[in-house]
């Protein structure tokens, strides 16, 4: 009978280990890497990202990695939730997709490497003094931050005689508020008249894109989230008054601008995938890893907007895809 007692004793030691291979939550994980992706919200540009970190390390790890992808739709609370239950889960490694799933994962976690993407300035995100290169916290990444001053002369170049520059962004967005001030400096050397125009949220886009549509006669946003998710009322209202909008990005462009300089989403997301797999497999330190860059950003128009408008487009100028 106690023989019985302790074969039944060993089974049962036995399955509980075999049940905890692969949980987090258990002492020794198996061989697959679970990794917590929290992207802000659905559109185009950060879509992409997303789908070039998944592509990265699915072929670098093949079915050794397991992805947990949430959207928060665009409500910051929500990336907290997100990401807490990520810590709770002991993931291997969070994704972070826009400024606010960053800034939740960096205040959630001091110990599971933070890999961000699609974040313009990561100072400005996570506060940081004497910024140079690497965090010196446990997050790293890539920057969406396309040269501002490139941006700044494209509307120039496409509309010299532009008397004032309405710049449309989110006040809630701390990286739509740094390219602001950037842009700003280099509107003020090309000596081209801007105001600011700026929405709490998606409630209150139509009034002010009409507001500065009838004081502006360009408009130009940064890459900012919400304007993102919102281009088809601010493409309404441009349209109805003329008025046309130079953008930060490819998908803010294809949804209501005339032209951009835009990085390419896919590529950082891509990028994002490869430092993971450093971290993950090589051992690599994420305190010490640099903010990666798009090093080729592209000079694109939407063809039948700038039709619509009778703008011409110079030589240069690759056509979105419409």
């Amino acid at each position: 009978m106690k023989k019985i007692k302790r074969i039944f004793a060993v089974a049962t030691a036995l399955a509980l280990a075999v049940g905890c291979i692969g949980f987090s939550g258990c002492g020794k994980k198996s061989d697959v890497y679970h990794i917590g992706i929290c992207q802000l919200v659905q559109h185009p540009a950060l879509d992409a990202a997303t789908q070039g970190f998944r592509d990265a390390l699915t072929e670098l790890l093949g079915d050794k990695v397991v992805f947990d992808e949430q959207n928060a739709a665009g409500d910051s609370p929500t990336c907290s939730t997100i990401v807490n239950n990520f810590v709770a889960n002991n993931y291997d490694l969070i994704m972070a997709n826009a400024t606010a799933p960053l800034q939740a994962a960096s205040a959630a976690t001091t110990k599971i490497p933070v890999l961000g993407t699609s974040i313009t300035d990561y100072a400005t995100a996570l506060e940081l003094k004497n910024f140079s290169g690497a965090t010196g916290l446990n997050v790293s990444g890539t920057s969406d931050l396309a040269p501002l001053d490139q941006q700044a002369a494209i509307i120039k170049e496409l509309f010299p005689n532009v008397k004032q520059v309405g710049i449309l962004y989110c006040s809630a967005e701390a990286n739509s508020k740094y390219q602001v001030s950037v842009i700003e400096k280099s509107l003020d050397s090309l000596g081209i008249k801007y105001k600011e125009y700026s929405f709490a949220d998606s409630n209150d886009i139509q009034m002010v894109t009409t507001s500065a549509c009838e004081a502006c006669d360009v408009l130009y946003i940064p890459t900012d989230n919400t304007a993102a998710s919102n281009t088809s009322i601010i493409d309404a209202v441009a349209l109805e008054k003329k008025v046309p909008v130079v953008c930060g990005e490819e998908g803010i462009c294809k949804g209501c601008g005339v032209a951009t300089l835009s990085i390419r989403y896919y590529n950082i997301g891509y990028e994002t995938g490869k430092m993971a797999y450093e971290i993950l497999v090589n051992g690599a330190d994420v305190s010490k890893m640099d903010i990666k860059y798009d090093s080729a950003p592209v000079k694109e128009y939407a063809a039948g907007r700038c039709e619509k408008l009778g703008i011409k487009i110079p030589a240069g100028y690759n056509p979105i895809a419409e």
